[in-house]
């Protein structure tokens, strides 16, 4: 416990010394110094120099040894995979992004394999000596059956122990997340969400989500779906709804996502419509009817906000996703404008995440980190340890 507490203050305050651990900690100097000899003898913390003191006196400055452990973060998207590897510091040593070469989850764990291969060769290490690595996809992770539910874009991983090939990437220890929620975590942790303790970070791209951050924590639900925002009963009345693919999509995400954008602009005349870029792009320069579904992707995400502020209250509300992130400036406005008569009270800020496409990495790296301390501490202190 006294490791802990000290490991979790150098942590906290970076370069420190002994007596600034006894003062923070309030545990004697000798207890202090026991703590700091047990952990640069299990090689998690290395001296770094001396610190002048009152009276002449030094202390022995100690920190992190940032190669004691690494974190693999891996997010899995539809069409992109992104890797990155940092040091038991948070410092990121190694990334890569590529395209998805399968959906399917042994094409996925192969090439996610050979990703995590390569970002370890890149930063000196065996795949092997990763501490820990943390997955964000799609979808709920249920975790007695080993599938993913509500991943329509990730065909295949619903099925039963799909997700444990992922076992398979590092042989170390592996976290399984919602990727919206680990996006909101990375708001939280190196965005716009730090310091409040109310926002719900909203992704709007392949499809939709919600991360809702609680009290300063993120807030999951009893069965992990909470921010399942593709579901809101928002959208009536639209030709999309009666598509098979509607009913596993749901109601909002047939609508507002970026194939629901293509969709509504091809249907309202607009020619040349491939992606939702293409619409965005050709509002920006005045096309009618790109404008106009334009318009209905405001009137939709004003309705699903109205609906989500009255229920949580959120301080922010943080767009991300590869609508959200991109269109920014066509739909914070007028979606705000919209909310002023639509809620009961003045509306949430809302924003465009500075993280953009790294917010899921960067979650998964928030996770992964204080995870990865808490398991090197566990070995170092495992018996047989050399003290």
């Amino acid at each position: 416990m006294n490791e802990r507490a000290v490991f979790a203050e150098i942590f906290r305050l970076g370069t420190v010394s002994r007596p600034e651990l006894a003062r923070v900690t309030g545990l004697s100097k000798p207890t202090v110094a026991v703590a700091l000899n047990n952990l640069v003898d299990a090689g998690l913390l290395r001296q770094v120099g001396m610190r002048a003191g009152p009276a002449g006196r030094s202390a022995l400055l100690y920190e992190v040894r940032p190669e004691a452990g690494h974190v693999l973060a891996v997010d899995i998207g539809r069409a992109y995979v992104r890797v990155a590897l940092a040091d038991l510091v948070g410092e990121i040593v190694a990334r890569k992004e590529e395209p998805s070469r399968g959906s399917h989850t042994g094409e996925l764990v192969t090439q996610v394999t050979r990703l995590a291969e390569e970002l370890a060769g890149m930063a000196g290490i065996a795949r092997g000596d990763i501490t820990l690595a943390v997955f964000g996809t799609p979808g709920i992770h249920d975790k007695e059956t080993g599938s993913l539910n509500l991943a329509a874009n990730l065909p295949g991983w619903e099925q039963r122990d799909s997700v444990a090939g992922l076992a398979d990437v590092t042989g170390a220890t592996y976290v399984v997340e919602n990727d919206v929620d680990l996006a909101a975590l990375g708001e939280a942790t190196y965005g716009l969400g730090r310091g409040v303790r109310h926002f719900v970070y909203l992704s709007i791209g392949t499809g939709t989500g919600m991360g809702v951050v609680i009290d300063g924590r993120l807030y999951r639900g009893f069965r992990g779906a909470a921010g399942e925002i593709g579901y809101l009963p928002i959208g009536d009345g639209d030709p999309l709804l009666d598509q098979p693919e509607s009913h596993r999509r749901g109601m909002f995400e047939s609508v507002a996502s970026a194939a629901g954008v293509v969709a509504t602009a091809q249907r309202l005349g607009m020619t040349g419509a491939g992606t939702a870029k293409d619409v965005f792009d050709a509002a920006r320069a005045g096309d009618p009817a790109a404008r106009q579904a334009v318009d209905r992707e405001i009137d939709h995400l004003s309705r699903a906000l109205a609906g989500i502020t009255a229920v949580l209250d959120p301080e922010l509300v943080v767009l991300g996703g590869g609508v959200g992130g991109h269109a920014g400036d066509l739909l914070t406005g007028p979606v705000l404008d919209r909310l002023r008569h639509l809620v009961a009270l003045r509306p949430p800020r809302i924003e465009v995440s500075t993280l953009g496409s790294d917010a899921v990495l960067r979650g998964a790296l928030a996770v992964g980190l204080t995870g990865a301390r808490d398991l090197v501490l566990d070995r170092a202190a495992a018996p047989g340890r050399t003290r």
